[in-house]
């Protein structure tokens, strides 16, 4: 089930989460095996060895969790820069060490069955209460909506507001927080769906991309990459919405040349992209999916100074429709 982009709902049959800068994963436990897979449905156990200590957490309780894989930085506030690095591992040995370097939480909102019974046709505050009881699984916190009262206050450290959503979206703006995640008590769960019973609310604006070309740099970086052109997904097909110049280190420029070669082609994958610049671009297969923060969206539907932020292996190209 995925959140829809708006403005934050207000009352007392909402409830407010924090929107977590990770990875998305629905992790099943049973028999004492975990599986996990992200939204590509592709399986990424071996990506983030650290699920694996959920079948000795849930001890015989078989479930289906939803949560994030979030890495934190040295702050407290999550890094989806730190994440970046362990996305696409696919070596045991390799994701071990990632782990000991860079560890991450998978933080669980949600439970899609339990002991063998589904529980998508629950409401989500009953599915939040039976989440609450599993043991060892980290779990944030759930804000029930409507007038902020002493402890909602106390619990989110905004001082006086007049309503608990509010105060939730000022207290994760000042934490650092990527937002909020508004949803709806009564509703149940929508497997694969979009779904305006939750909503979610951006402090900082992010969007998924996906890459369709890249311009060589200048001087000394002539040979490499210098900017992304990336665009987002439409009925009709892929749309130009800019270039990325900014927030690569030189790992990053190395990684994204090895993944691009392979994806070369002759057919402009951006038909929107003028002549005088397209005489300059290499053109790819639009097949790899990245993350970027910007300002703005223009009028004519351009990222305002984007910077890359990290590649989206979990991701397909299809997942980058505009977010408003």
């Amino acid at each position: 089930m995925l959140a829809t982009a708006g403005k934050l709902p207000r009352g007392a049959e909402w409830a407010y989460e924090i929107k977590w800068d990770g990875v998305r994963i629905l992790a099943s436990v049973a028999g004492g095996r975990v599986r996990a897979r992200g939204r590509s449905e592709r399986d990424v156990l071996t990506a983030y060895p650290e699920l694996e200590a959920l079948a000795a957490d849930l001890g015989p309780a078989d479930a289906v969790l939803d949560g994030e894989i979030v890495a934190f930085g040295p702050d407290g506030v999550p890094d989806f820069g730190r994440l970046a690095h362990r996305i696409h591992i696919a070596d045991p040995h390799r994701a071990r060490r990632a782990a000991a370097a860079v560890p991450v939480r998978y933080l669980v909102f949600d439970l899609l069955a339990l002991a063998g019974r589904e529980t998508v046709d629950l409401p989500y505050d009953t599915r939040r209460a039976m989440l609450a009881e599993l043991p060892g699984i980290d779990v944030p916190e759930s804000f029930p909506g409507g007038p902020a009262g002493a402890a909602a206050r106390e619990s989110v450290d905004v001082g006086e507001s007049v309503d608990v959503g509010e105060s939730v979206l000022r207290a994760s703006a000042a934490a650092g927080l990527e937002g909020v995640v508004a949803k709806r008590r009564a509703s149940v769960y929508q497997p694969g769906r979009r779904s305006a019973d939750w909503i979610k609310v951006k402090n900082v604006r992010r969007q998924s991309v996906v890459v369709g070309g890249w311009e060589p740099g200048l001087g000394r970086r002539s040979a490499r990459i210098g900017a992304l052109l990336v665009g987002v997904s439409t009925p009709a097909g892929p749309r130009y919405a800019g270039q990325v110049g900014t927030g690569f280190s030189e790992a990053t420029l190395d990684r994204l040349a090895e993944l691009l070669a392979p994806l070369r082609t002759d057919r402009p994958t951006f038909p929107d992209v003028g002549p005088e610049q397209a005489r300059t671009v290499v053109w790819v297969r639009p097949e790899l999916v990245a993350e970027v923060e910007f300002t703005a969206w223009t009028a004519d539907g351009r990222l305002r100074h984007p910077s890359f932020k990290g590649l989206r292996d979990d991701l397909s190209p299809l997942d980058t429709a505009r977010d408003e």
